[in-house]
């Protein structure tokens, strides 16, 4: 039986809507790369992004409970390198709590032609 889920970590919130749809399709693209390559994967932006259409926040302090929850369950942490990520409250919050949780933060570069290069932290 393979491990448990990967939790894939990315920035998000930006006061600019097409900001937040770049960010929201290159976590798209990253959780089906790593799902290609055989890992049951989690992304807190994937997963409920669209929700966020039937009035719910699209903040971090709304989404903490729910997104540490999934982490824990999770191996590992990846985190999607983009721009704005060393700024990111929430993915600078999930990386310590996996780091608390002893668990490998592992970080991916997207490069050119939008496949993934995977960076052990």
């Amino acid at each position: 039986m393979q491990g448990l889920p990967v939790y894939l970590a990315s920035p998000f919130s930006h006061p600019e809507a097409a900001v937040r749809e770049r960010r929201f399709e290159a976590a798209c693209r990253a959780a089906a790369e790593l799902t290609r390559q055989g890992k049951t994967t989690f992304s807190p932006i994937v997963h409920s992004y669209h929700l966020c259409r039937y009035g719910l926040p699209l903040d971090w302090k709304f989404w903490q409970r729910h997104d540490l929850a999934f982490l824990a369950m999770c191996d590992e942490v990846v985190v999607l390198k983009l721009d704005g990520y060393l700024r990111s409250v929430g993915v600078q919050a999930e990386i310590a709590a996996a780091r608390a949780l002893g668990k490998p933060v592992t970080f991916l570069d997207a490069v050119a032609d939008e496949n993934l290069v995977a960076t052990q932290a």
